[in-house]
């Protein structure tokens, strides 16, 4: 470490709120460079690396093939499958001193669709497995987190091309397995999720989870079955609806209850009796959603089931000359714009909603006979306590990383491209597509907030940057036999950080060893002259003194 580049700190830095973004600054592992973007030093390097590997032979492992696509990309593919603008302001965009648009690749589907299309002409020549760790580029407006959640990012993405539906399945299937196989070698807790696909596009989707309190994704979790779901996958359970006689329909002075809360106060009802009725803007155009009044609506499940329209909140502007929006009375009978609901608003329930008249509601509105339904979205926040779709008990849920992403794309890149093969009648065969993801440099940060403890930083052995850390806490003998072992260790393949600078205190010494996290501490301290070190287990905190004999060969055994 005497000639090493690195420099611990005492304190974090004052825009850090994670433990990762915390530690792996205090630890040295990386320095900020500007908003979102990172440099990453000697030891941040070794554990991207490290992380790196795994996911590198893992892939190979079920056939993958290694490519480097570049990160600059002409945008005109991502115009042609409409992701330029689906992915808005996040995408990177840039013009040459030629004027020719480029940007900087989020995710490489279009590219390596037309690196197939140029390579693969037969049946013969698939099935195909592509990947690569490059940097990928998000132009988030708050990044934050650290590399948690960055405008530059290290990522491994994975494309397998098929000519059938069920080669994609077997694809997708051998992706998954992998993805377990990686994770656990890399030492996360982690959960495998149902998902949206989002702006990827495609069918079937599933997200691999880290729990941990910085989390950004919430996640439900069965505790009597083994559903889990990302929160804007969960589907709605429906009880049935009792087949009764509604009374008619009966209008209500309600003065000053422009709101669920007030409404549900005035007349003595849970919010829960209430409709509750939120204006949007799709695609510019006003129309209302429906929930139960005691939930809320989900906007980012909403926009992701009515990608890739816009959605939006209306404003003042959009209630101006227009007397049939009544703000806080609106209601779904008698109306002038569209109607989306969540499947609990089903036919034959009864409603207490708003008669699209200033200070007044209606008793008694029932769906299908007083108003009808264009669309139903499940699109409410789901809460704790809701039931599983599968069985039925309380659902909980927990915040979590996501670490990896897996899609079955079909066909929606290769219609765009126009990628087909010669199948075994010579006739043309469009090829289908999965898409496979892993955030590299996320899942650093990710496990250093499953695994981090009081002291610093505390990494699984797959992942550290070296297998033991060797401490010289004393004078020239103790940084002698250090050395010495650092040597002799080093020559029998273990990995070694020593800790041999001068000038330093051993308690310095000490607590930067916990604050780098390598898994085992070695001490040549006081008794160094007798042949004895210490041994330190990081994780647990357990100490043993050792002759130097009994060391080695624990340590290369």
């Amino acid at each position: 470490m005497s000639r090493m580049l690195l420099k611990t700190l005492r304190d974090a830095p004052a825009d850090a709120e994670t433990a990762s973004h915390k530690l792996l600054v205090r630890a040295g592992y990386v320095r900020r460079t500007s908003a979102g973007v990172w440099t990453w030093l000697p030891l941040g390097k070794r554990v991207l690396d490290n992380v790196s590997r795994v996911v590198r032979e893992e892939m190979d492992a079920i056939g993958g093939q290694e490519v480097l696509l570049p990160a600059l990309l002409p945008r005109e593919p991502y115009e042609t499958t409409g992701r330029a603008d689906e992915y808005g302001d996040l995408l990177f965009r840039l013009s040459d001193r030629k004027g020719a648009q480029y940007v900087l690749g989020p995710t490489h589907e279009e590219i390596f669709t037309q690196v197939v299309k140029d390579q693969a002409t037969s049946y013969k020549d698939l099935p195909v497995i592509l990947y690569q760790i490059q940097t990928k580029y998000r132009d988030e407006a708050r990044p934050r987190s650290g590399v948690l959640r960055g405008r530059e990012f290290q990522m491994k993405d994975a494309y397998s091309f098929d000519t059938d539906d069920e080669g994609l399945a077997a694809s997708y299937r051998l992706h998954r397995e992998a993805y377990v196989r990686i994770f656990e070698r890399l030492g996360f807790d982690y959960r495998i999720v149902s998902a949206v696909s989002g702006a990827m596009g495609g069918s079937a989707s599933e997200e691999f989870l880290a729990p941990a309190a910085a989390g950004e994704d919430t996640f439900v979790d069965c505790p009597k079955c083994d559903y889990a779901a990302n929160t804007e996958a969960v589907t709605a359970v429906v009880p049935p609806v009792p087949d009764v006689e509604h009374p008619p329909v009966v209008e209500l002075d309600t003065p000053d209850t422009p709101t669920i809360e007030r409404l549900a106060a005035h007349l003595g009802v849970p919010a829960s009796a209430t409709l509750k009725n939120l204006l949007v803007k799709i695609d510019g155009e006003v129309t209302a959603i429906g929930v139960p009044g005691d939930r809320e609506v989900d906007l980012g499940k909403l926009a992701e089931q009515l990608a890739p329209a816009t959605v939006e909140l209306v404003t003042a502007e959009d209630f101006e000359g227009r007397p049939e929006l009544v703000r806080g009375y609106i209601g779904p009978q008698d109306r002038a714009f569209p109607y989306l609901a969540d499947p609990r608003i089903a036919e034959g329930t009864a409603w207490i909603t708003g008669a699209n008249k200033p200070g007044r509601h209606a008793r008694n509105v029932v769906c299908g006979r007083d108003f009808t339904v264009d669309r139903y979205l499940d699109v409410v926040v789901v809460e704790p306590g809701d039931p599983c779709p599968r069985c039925g008990a309380g659902l909980e849920i927990g915040r979590a990383i996501e670490i990896g992403h897996i899609f079955q794309l079909g066909r929606k890149y290769t219609d765009a491209f126009t990628l087909d093969v010669l199948g075994k009648d010579g006739k043309p065969v469009r090829v289908t597509m999965g898409s496979y993801g892993i955030g590299v440099s996320r899942a650093v940060a990710a496990l250093a907030e499953q695994t981090s403890d009081e002291h610093g930083l505390c990494w699984p052995r797959e992942v550290a940057p070296a297998d033991v850390h060797i401490v010289a806490a004393g004078k020239a003998a103790q940084t002698e036999l250090a050395l010495e072992l650092a040597d002799r260790l080093h020559a029998a393949g273990v990995r070694v950080l020593v800790d041999d600078r001068t000038g330093v205190s051993p308690g310095v010494k000490f607590t930067d060893a916990e604050l780098i996290g390598v898994p085992t501490i070695l001490v040549a301290g006081r008794r160094a002259a007798e042949g004895v070190v210490e041994l330190k287990d990081r994780r647990t905190g357990e100490r043993e003194e050792v002759s130097v004999a009994e060391a080695l060969d624990r340590l290369t055994g």
